[in-house]
C-alpha cells in the first residue's frame, strides 16, 4: 500500500507538502497540488485521517447540531451537509439533540468541549447565553442555520417574509377568516422560525385591516399535530376558518388528513397554504412557499470553510429565497 511519502517522493515534494495538497490545509500552489493529486492518483494513494490530522494540525471532522433527526427538513439539510462534507474529505460528527433535555446541557457542557472538531455547524438551535459561551470555548469556527446572532456566520431564509407571502395569497383570493396552524412554545419540541413564521402571518393579517381576525391554532410541527390542531380547530362549526396558512408542510398535510376524515372539502370550503415544498406537497396537492432545505446544508459547509480559510474574517449571513407555489389546495372562499 502506497503512503505519504511515496506521494511526496513521486511529486517530487516534501512530505508536509503533499500532506497540505491532499487534505486542503494551508497553502499549496495550483501546480503542486495538481502534480501531488496526480501522483496520488497514479499510486492509488488512500489517505489515513490519523496521519492527515497529525501532518495539518487537523480534526477533519465538524460537528452538527440539530434537534430533531426524524423531520424531512433536518433529513433533506443533513443530507446537503454531509454531500458537500464528504466532497471535500471531511467527515460529519452528528449530535441530535433536543432543547430543554439534560443530554441538552451535558453536550454543551462537557462532549463539546473536549472534542477536537474543525468547526460546528448548528442548526435550528436557540443557544443561551451559557451555551453560546461554552461553544466559544471550543474555538471551532461556528455557522449557524436558522437561529444566529449577528456575530456568527449564519444561513437561513426569511421565514417571516414566507409566511407574510402565504397569507397575503390567501387575502387575494379574498378570504378574511384566515387562522394559522401549528407551532408551538414548548421548548423540548420548538423549532427556530416559527415565531417568525407566526409573525408573518399576524403582519399580513394586520396590513389587511384583518387584525382583529387573527387566530392561532397551537400545535406540533408535525403530521400527527397539524392533524391534532386541525381537529380541534375544524371540529367547531359555529367558527370554522376558510383558510389555513400552516406553520410548515407537514403540519398542513396533516390537516388535509383531518379535512378528510370530518367530510370538508379542500380547497372548495377550506384552503390550506404550507411552507416548505415537503417531498409530499406534490402528493397532495398543497400549495406552498418553496425552501431547500438541502441547498442550505450545501451553503453551511462553504459559509464553514470561509470561516476556517479565514477565522479573523467578518461573519456572513446568507438568506436564501423561498417562492410560492400555487397547486390546488387553495382556491377563492365560497360566496
Amino acid at each position: 500500500m502506497s503512503t505519504i511519502a511515496d506521494v511526496a517522493a513521486r511529486a517530487g515534494v516534501s512530505k508536509a507538502t503533499a500532506s497540505r495538497a491532499l487534505s486542503g490545509g494551508g497553502y499549496v500552489s495550483a501546480s503542486t497540488r495538481a502534480k501531488v493529486q496526480a501522483a496520488a492518483a497514479a499510486l492509488d494513494y488512500i489517505g489515513h485521517s490519523s496521519a492527515m490530522s497529525l501532518a495539518t494540525g487537523r480534526s477533519l471532522s465538524v460537528g452538527v447540531i440539530m434537534p430533531a433527526l426524524d423531520r424531512w427538513f433536518f433529513a433533506e439539510l443533513l443530507a446537503g451537509i454531509q454531500e458537500e462534507l464528504l466532497a471535500s474529505g471531511l467527515d460529519l460528527v452528528l449530535y441530535g439533540i433536543q432543547e430543554g433535555t439534560p443530554r441538552r446541557a451535558l453536550l454543551f457542557e462537557e462532549v463539546l468541549p473536549r472534542r477536537r472538531l474543525d468547526g460546528i455547524i448548528a442548526v435550528g438551535i436557540q443557544p443561551n447565553a451559557r451555551e453560546l459561551e461554552r461553544l466559544m470555548l471550543v474555538e471551532s469556527p461556528l455557522v449557524c442555520v436558522g437561529a444566529y446572532r449577528g456575530d456568527v456566520s449564519a444561513v437561513t431564509i426569511d421565514d417571516e417574509g414566507a409566511a407574510r407571502v402565504a397569507t397575503e395569497h390567501l387575502i387575494d383570493l379574498g378570504h378574511r377568516d384566515i387562522v394559522f396552524l401549528g407551532g408551538t412554545t414548548d421548548a423540548a419540541l420548538h423549532a427556530f422560525g416559527d415565531d417568525r413564521r407566526l409573525a408573518g402571518y399576524r403582519a399580513a393579517m394586520t396590513a389587511a385591516g384583518l387584525g382583529d381576525r387573527i387566530r392561532h391554532a397551537d400545535g406540533e410541527p408535525t403530521m400527527p399535530g397539524g392533524y391534532e390542531a386541525a381537529v380541534r380547530l375544524l371540529g367547531d362549526r359555529q367558527n370554522r376558518p376558510t383558510a389555513l396558512v400552516a406553520v410548515c408542510d407537514e403540519a398542513a398535510i396533516g390537516a388535509i388528513i383531518a379535512t378528510r376524515r370530518l367530510g370538508i372539502s379542500v380547497p372548495a370550503e377550506l384552503s390550506v397554504i404550507g411552507i416548505d415544498d415537503h417531498q409530499h406537497a406534490e402528493m397532495f396537492a398543497l400549495t406552498t412557499m418553496r425552501q431547500q432545505p438541502r441547498v442550505q446544508g450545501l451553503t453551511a459547509v462553504e459559509l464553514l470553510q470561509d470561516r476556517v480559510a479565514a477565522p479573523d474574517g467578518a461573519p456572513a449571513q446568507r438568506v436564501l429565497p423561498s417562492e410560492l407555489v400555487v397547486r390546488a389546495s387553495t382556491a377563492a372562499p365560497r360566496a
